[in-house]
């Protein structure tokens, strides 16, 4: 099985979405994903529980929790969620970044655009790792 990691700096907002989407909709006997990050925050914002909860995810239990080497071990895959120079590496861990606005703060309609283009990349990489419920 594989485990794909979805990080940012504060794991409340960006990675917590696209791990969320990709445990949905993935096959969990094919793969499973995980976030984290490199300077966690205290809970998932506001904002991202909201919207999250307009498509049916409930992510008040989630927590945000730091990106260490143990929790990358056996990952096949880090994507990084657009934090820049912030953003983590994992030496050996093949990588990829995903540039999106930190939703933090910003109206519901901005929220709800990153949410919707999150599921759209989470559901692509899920076919392309051919990870889907249907393959």
């Amino acid at each position: 099985m594989k485990t794909i990691i979805f990080a940012c700096v504060h794991n409340a907002g960006r990675s917590q979405m696209a791990a969320a989407f990709f445990n949905q909709f993935a096959d969990p006997a094919k793969a499973r994903a995980i976030s984290a990050g490199t300077e966690p925050g205290l809970r998932v914002h506001p904002e991202v529980l909201s919207v999250m909860h307009e498509v049916g995810i409930d992510l008040s239990n989630a927590t945000p929790q730091k990106l260490t080497q143990e929790l990358t071990e056996g990952a096949s895959l880090l994507i990084t969620m657009g934090c820049g120079d912030k953003c983590p590496y994992v030496p050996g861990l093949r990588r990829d970044d995903w540039p999106l606005p930190d939703p933090k703060g910003l109206p519901a309609d901005e929220v709800r655009g990153i949410r919707d283009d999150i599921m759209g990349r989470v559901k692509n990489l899920i076919e392309t790792e051919g990870a889907g419920k249907i393959n």
